[in-house]
C-alpha cells in the first residue's frame, strides 16, 4: 500500500486506540461501581443476580444503541460485563445437565457469560437438589422444545422440589456436524435419539446409511466422537471446541426454527420486572368439571396462558398435576384474586414463581 494510502489506516487504528483505553477506564468504573453493590448486597443477604435489573439494563442499552452494532451484538457485549460484574460482588455457582459442552452449558454461558462457575451435574433432578441445599446459587434445567414438547423429566422435579422458578432463557438450537476425518470416512455417528429426529433430513441425504448411534447426551456423544477414529457426532460449536472436533457442516437441523426454552430455578422469588410471567402447578379436587372451574377462573380474570401440561402424581394412580404458566406477576391484583379463587377448586396449588419473561433468543 501506498505512504499516502498508510496515513488513513494509521489514523483510523489511533483513533481505535484511544477509545479501547477510554472504554476500559469506564469498565473499570463501572466494575468499582458493582463491586460496591456487592459488598452492600452481602451486608443485606441480597441476592447477587436480579433478573429484573438484568432485563432492566439490557433494555436501556438498547435504547442507548445508535448502532452500527446491533442489539444482539451489544446486548452479548453486556452479558459478559455483567458476568464480570457478578465475579466481583461474589462469584456466581451455576448448576446445569451436564456433561460439559451440552446445549444447558451453552445456554448457561449465553446467559451468565465467561466469568462466574459453572458445575455439570448428572441429571435435572441433581440440578435441583443442589439449588435447594444452596450448594450452587442458581440452576439451569430446560422446560420445552418448540418441535418435542415439554421436558418430563424437568416437571417432575418442579412437582417433588422446593425451588422457584426465578428466570427463563430462550435458546435457538442449531445442530452441527462434528468430526476430525472427511465426511467420505465417517463410518458412525453419535447423538442423542432426539438429536437424530431432528436432523432426520440432512442425515438421510448426506450421511444415507451410516451407524446412527444412541448417546445420553449430545455432550457424551462428542467426547466419544473425539476418542474414535471415522466416528462424528451431532453437537454444539461449544462441544467442539472443548473436545477438539471440527465443524463439518453448520445448522443441520431441519427446523431453523428450533428453541428450547430453559428456567432458571432458585432459592428465592423474583421481584417484579414490568413484563413476567406466573407458573403454577395444581391438581384439581376430584368431581365433574373442576378442570374446566379452574381455566374458566383464569379466563374470567384475564389471564393468558402460555403454557398447559400435566403429569401422573406418583401417589395416587389416575391423579395428575397441571402445570401452567400464565403473563403477570403473581403480585398483581387480579393474578393474586384469580390464585385464591381457583385454589378453591383444587387439592393442592404451589406458586412455582413469577419470573421476567424472555422475549429474545439467544
Amino acid at each position: 500500500m501506498s505512504e499516502s494510502g498508510d496515513k488513513p489506516l494509521a489514523s483510523l487504528r489511533f483513533q481505535i486506540d484511544q477509545l479501547d483505553r477510554q472504554i476500559v477506564e469506564l469498565l473499570n468504573q463501572r466494575a468499582d461501581s458493582a463491586r460496591q453493590i456487592g459488598r452492600i448486597k452481602q451486608r443485606d443477604n441480597t441476592p447477587i443476580y436480579a433478573p429484573a435489573r438484568e432485563q432492566r439494563v439490557l433494555e436501556q442499552v438498547c435504547r442507548y444503541n445508535r448502532g452500527p452494532l446491533p442489539d444482539s451484538c451489544v446486548q452479548a457485549i453486556w452479558r459478559e460485563v455483567m458476568s464480570a460484574s457478578f465475579a466481583l460482588e461474589r462469584p456466581l455457582r451455576i448448576g446445569f445437565l451436564g456433561p460439559a459442552g451440552s446445549f444447558s452449558h451453552l445456554t448457561a454461558r449465553r446467559k451468565f457469560g465467561a466469568s462466574v462457575e459453572y458445575d455439570p451435574l448428572e441429571t435435572i433432578q441433581s440440578v435441583f437438589d443442589e439449588v435447594g441445599r444452596r450448594h450452587i446459587d442458581l440452576g439451569l434445567v430446560p422446560i420445552e422444545n418448540s418441535t418435542h414438547g415439554s421436558i418430563q423429566e424437568t416437571l417432575d422435579a418442579l412437582l417433588e422440589s422446593h425451588v422457584h422458578v426465578y428466570a427463563e432463557v430462550l435458546i435457538g438450537i442449531h445442530h452441527n456436524l462434528l468430526a476430525n476425518c472427511p465426511i467420505d470416512q465417517i463410518q458412525r455417528v453419535h447423538s442423542k435419539p432426539e438429536v437424530f429426529s431432528q436432523c432426520l433430513r440432512w442425515l438421510s441425504v448426506q450421511l444415507h446409511g451410516t451407524e446412527q448411534v444412541p448417546e445420553a447426551s449430545s455432550a457424551r456423544a462428542v467426547e466419544r466422537a473425539a476418542e474414535q477414529p471415522h466416528a462424528a457426532a451431532i453437537g454444539s460449536a461449544l462441544a467442539a471446541e472443548l473436545y477438539g472436533l471440527q465443524i463439518r457442516f453448520a445448522n443441520i437441523e431441519d427446523n431453523p426454527n428450533n428453541t428450547t426454552r430453559f428456567f432458571v430455578i432458585a432459592s428465592e422469588t423474583a421481584k417484579p420486572s414490568g413484563n413476567d410471567k406466573t407458573a403454577l402447578m395444581f391438581t384439581t379436587a376430584h368431581q365433574p368439571g373442576a378442570l374446566a372451574t379452574v381455566l374458566d377462573v383464569f379466563r374470567d380474570h384475564g389471564l393468558n396462558l402460555t403454557h398447559i401440561d400435566k403429569r401422573p402424581s406418583r401417589r395416587i394412580n389416575w391423579e395428575y398435576y397441571f402445570f401452567v404458566d400464565f403473563l403477570g406477576h403473581c403480585s398483581d391484583a387480579n393474578i393474586r384474586e384469580a390464585i385464591e379463587k381457583a385454589r378453591k377448586h383444587c387439592l393442592q396449588l404451589i406458586i412455582l414463581g413469577s419470573f421476567p419473561r424472555a422475549e429474545t433468543v439467544l
